[in-house]
């Protein structure tokens, strides 16, 4: 298990809304996808990494990476394994749509349940949490 330490709202909020009713696996993938397509408000811009981040760090940390727009939740077929979003990359005049995790995603300026959500998702996988 992870350092992080439990966040008990944070955790009844998963329980009651997310995973609620999930009995297996499939079911708790899919209580993540609809949790996070229904609350998310896309699109955002968000900041795209690549390297490991900080797990629980009360500190200010700069996050490097490529700023991308996030336009959208990928199918649902393509989030077996992981919460997958769309994301518009531009690059040298070129622009490319494409799936990428969401937890490789730093949001910017979202409103409030947006944050949440997505805390929300980074919580579960930095706690070691699997479907």
């Amino acid at each position: 298990m992870s350092e992080l330490e439990i966040d008990a709202s944070r955790e009844e909020r998963i329980e009651m809304e997310v995973v609620v009713d999930a009995y297996d696996e499939e079911e708790r993938r899919l209580g993540w996808y609809y949790y996070l397509d229904n609350k998310v408000k896309f699109p955002f811009n968000a900041i795209w990494i690549s390297e490991e981040r900080p797990i629980d760090s009360e500190d200010e940390v700069e996050i490097e990476g490529e700023e991308v727009e996030v336009i959208g939740m990928a199918s649902e077929e393509e989030c077996q394994d992981d919460m997958y979003v769309e994301i518009v990359y531009q690059e040298e005049g070129t622009e490319d749509t494409f799936a990428v995790p969401l937890y490789d995603v730093v949001p910017m300026e979202v409103d409030d349940d947006t944050l949440e959500a997505i805390e929300d998702w980074y919580y579960w996988v930095e706690r070691g949490y699997e479907w």
